[in-house]
């Protein structure tokens, strides 16, 4: 692994880098790289090169997470990539980088989620279960793409078991009143009308920040096709979440004419504009403002589409509606999501079952 020395016009000797390898079609090519100040880099970089090109398990973490990054790059969203990236850059790089896979093992990942877990900030707080989830998961993610092209015998994340949970134990909800008296200490006209979309439809941020005139339907009813996400500073409208998530909802008739009335006082609105430009960071910001200007404890801005689905299910929605109403992907999704505010489920099903076996006193009054 040799590197080269030239001098530029200034007499500064510098290094370069220059080798053969195979790329991934089997040809034979070679490559040059100039510019490292010391023949260590030169050699650095050929050697990281080369580790890239190799699909066994002797490949270095990091160079599995380029390929397996760029591998995505084609087949993810913007903001997946954008959480992916934020993830691995801060949470498994620091930890993993310089190991090769084959060296992973589960006592490596149990002390890396117990290094994790014990983690408080400055205020004693620990990072949230809903977040140590998502990153183990992304620790599994790519141990599962190594297995899968790179000879890694097994997954020793599934050995090691996992961290975190899927959601927090706790949902906060707010109740229509509640939502009301909220509503009524916003003092912009524009972010008052987003609100009142979340709540009284359930539909999620990204998909109200996407919203145009043309979405509003003449048969009241919110046509749901687009996404708006902002990812690495740029704005994009994109596929909804998933396939479920193209919808048509409808909506109460006072939302419509607010809907309605607001797009006809914004001067120089065509059909396929935008209807609000503003971002979530704005709405989370109003959130707690408001919320506090109301004497209320401040919720997320998506906890609005779980007390609109609290709201469906106070008022004898079954969970199919529900689900269909959110665009989510089964019915199954909603039934985990909310099945906690069903207490009384059982006892309503045992009254259920109870009308299928009578007592001896029933039959003799039915007999009479």
């Amino acid at each position: 692994m040799p590197a080269y020395k030239y001098t530029l016009k200034n007499g500064k000797t510098m290094w370069y880098a220059a080798f053969n390898y195979t790329d991934w079609t089997g040809k034979n090519r070679h490559t040059c790289k100039r510019g490292f100040k010391t023949q260590r880099e030169a050699k650095e970089y050929e050697r990281l090169f080369l580790d890239k090109q190799n699909n066994t398990s002797d490949i270095l973490f990091s160079s599995l997470v380029e390929n397996y990054l760029n591998d995505m790059e084609n087949r993810l969203k913007p903001t997946t990539m954008e959480n992916k990236h934020y993830i691995i850059e801060r949470k498994l790089l620091p930890y993993f980088g310089r190991m090769k896979i084959c060296d992973i093992d589960t006592i490596k990942i149990r002390k890396w989620q117990n290094k994790l877990i014990s983690y408080r900030d400055e205020d004693g707080k620990p990072f949230s279960q809903t977040y140590l989830k998502s990153v183990n998961n992304q620790m599994s993610a790519l141990m599962n793409y190594a297995v899968a092209h790179y000879r890694l015998p097994f997954n020793p994340c599934r050995t090691a078991g996992g961290m975190g949970k899927n959601r927090a134990e706790e949902m906060h909800i707010w109740t229509q009143e509640q939502y009301e008296q909220f509503s009524n200490a916003i003092q912009k006209s524009a972010v008052k009308l987003a609100f009142d979309i979340l709540f009284y439809t359930g539909i999620r941020c990204g998909e109200l920040l996407a919203l145009t005139p043309a979405d509003i339907l003449p048969s009241k009813r919110i046509d749901i096709n687009k996404n708006y996400v902002r990812a690495n500073g740029e704005e994009l409208i994109l596929e909804p979440k998933t396939p479920k998530s193209k919808r048509c909802i409808s909506i109460p008739d006072f939302l419509y004419d607010d809907i309605c009335g607001y797009i006809s006082k914004v001067y120089g609105i065509g059909k396929g504009d935008r209807i609000f430009y503003f971002t979530k960071a704005v709405l989370e910001k109003e959130i707690k403002q408001a919320s506090k200007r109301a004497g209320l404890e401040p919720i997320r801005v998506h906890d609005l589409r779980h007390s609109h689905a609290s709201m469906l299910i106070e008022l004898g929605f079954s969970p199919l509606e529900i689900a269909d109403r959110l665009g989510h992907e089964s019915v199954k999704t909603t039934l985990d999501t909310y099945s906690h505010l069903y207490p009384d489920k059982d006892t309503k099903l045992a009254d259920r079952l109870n009308q299928f076996r009578r007592t001896p006193q029933d039959q003799g009054k039915k007999n009479t």
